[in-house]
């Protein structure tokens, strides 16, 4: 019984600071938007801002070749060839 009230008696001594210590733990780990939970919210915004990045680049890309193949009869004869190996009716496709 003497150990407990010494352990009481140094709480209502430090009360501000176990108070404040109770209130960090709280916020850091235990709560919905707990220092951990944002850390991880911030990975995840970073990777899906790298993503969005990505596909506005190729979004770029695609469209200048869809432009190109709208312009040029040329282009969608070179991309039918390359891609769906396709062929005039007097040739032959080999496919190394």
């Amino acid at each position: 019984m003497g150990q407990l009230l010494s352990v009481w008696a140094a709480l209502r001594r430090h009360k501000y600071a176990v108070t404040l210590i109770l209130f960090f733990l709280l916020l850091g780990f235990v709560d919905e938007d707990s220092f951990y939970v944002r850390y991880q919210r911030q990975v995840e915004i970073g990777r899906l801002r790298k993503e969005i990045d990505k596909y506005a680049e190729l979004y770029v890309t695609e469209t200048a070749q869809l432009e190109a193949l709208r312009e040029n009869p040329d282009a969608v004869e070179h991309v039918a060839r390359e891609r769906y190996f396709m062929k005039r009716p007097n040739e032959d496709v080999f496919v190394l």
